[in-house]
């Protein structure tokens, strides 16, 4: 097995648009042509094929040809990496808070 790595710069560029965030959506309910994809959005093809490059270069899908149609799929594994980050991001402010809400608690009503 194949170990990669996931540049969470690139994943977070990448996912800052919201048309590209919606692509992520419907492509969490399944695999879709890139004309189905494409369908909801009032904007040309080749623009939109520019949001799906930068999904694809980021590592957030990846795309197949079968026979004349182009099928795009989600790719969970950065998603993985995304989600560890935030946990550990996560458990640091809660480790903060709670020492701040603790020396707030011992000081409350002491003169520093």
């Amino acid at each position: 097995m194949v170990k990669r790595s996931y540049n969470i710069d690139v994943v977070l560029q990448a996912l800052s648009d919201p048309t590209r965030r919606q692509v992520i959506e419907r492509l969490g309910m399944g695999p879709a042509s890139v004309s189905d994809l494409a369908a909801p959005f009032s904007m040309a093809m080749p623009s939109f094929m520019q949001h799906l490059d930068i999904l694809e270069s980021a590592q957030l899908i990846y795309t197949e040809k079968v026979g004349r149609v182009r099928i795009c799929y989600l790719n969970q594994n950065p998603f993985s990496v995304m989600e560890s980050w935030l946990q550990v991001q996560k458990s640091l402010w809660e480790t903060r808070l709670n020492q701040l809400d603790s020396f707030l608690l011992k000081t409350k009503g002491k003169k520093i």
